[in-house]
């Protein structure tokens, strides 16, 4: 099932004054954020690292500094950044086994991403970090057996939600994606009651099924 650009991810970044409170909703917003483009098994190390990040300006730079937070991908890496406009503080990186509380944020980021580091703008600092996901394609989803099943199984019902004569044959966009999907479970459910099987029953167990399977795959990563 062939899609162009099947999951656009376009850089966003939000203004934020570096309080504890503005902590809380960054991880809030990253989450949100990282649903919507499926990133589901990079987001607990992504929340971790908003907060270190952002506490490290509390701590190093002081309450109240105006910050940035700017996120984007990087090929299949997902990019974490937070400016600030002290050139001066630059994070320390200490053991987080150490009983100093100071520089054991940095060590927590060391310690989930793949890479970080610190750019010098003349107005500002850039400290950043990136996160390898399970994408092949900077634009393409996550792989995985129940992706790749459902794929093939939503590639014969494309054919029928999109005419063959369409200028849009050979490829299958969102729109029809979702359509393809909606018709599929629309499918399913008749056919589950045309089998005496009470459809509510299956909607609610399936749902269940697949919040396991999406916190076994945060949690497993």
């Amino acid at each position: 099932m062939s899609q162009e650009a099947c999951m656009p991810r376009k850089p966003w970044e939000i203004a934020f004054t570096a309080e504890p409170a503005e902590v809380a909703a960054l991880r809030r917003i990253m989450g949100l954020h990282l649903g919507v483009w499926g990133l589901h098994d990079v987001t607990d190390k992504a929340q971790l690292c908003v907060s270190e990040l952002a506490s490290n300006v509390i701590t190093h730079v002081g309450p109240g500094t105006p910050a940035t937070l700017a996120v984007a991908m990087k090929g299949t890496h997902l990019r974490i950044e937070v400016h600030d406009p002290d050139t001066r503080a630059l994070p320390v990186l200490r053991d987080a086994g150490t009983e100093s509380e100071q520089g054991r944020g940095m060590a927590l980021v060391d310690a989930v991403a793949d890479r970080w580091g610190v750019l010098l703008r003349p107005d500002h600092k850039v400290t950043w970090c990136e996160l390898a996901t399970k994408l092949t394609t900077p634009n393409g989803h996550v792989e995985a057996p129940s992706v790749a099943r459902a794929e093939a199984l939503l590639s014969l019902y494309a054919a029928a939600v999109q005419p063959p004569c369409s200028a849009d044959a050979g490829r299958v966009t969102s729109a029809v994606a979702e359509e393809a999907v909606i018709a599929a479970i629309t499918d399913f459910l008749h056919w589950l009651q045309a089998h005496g099987r009470d459809a509510d029953d299956m909607l609610d167990r399936a749902q269940m099924r697949f919040e396991a399977e999406r916190v076994a795959l945060r949690h497993g990563s």
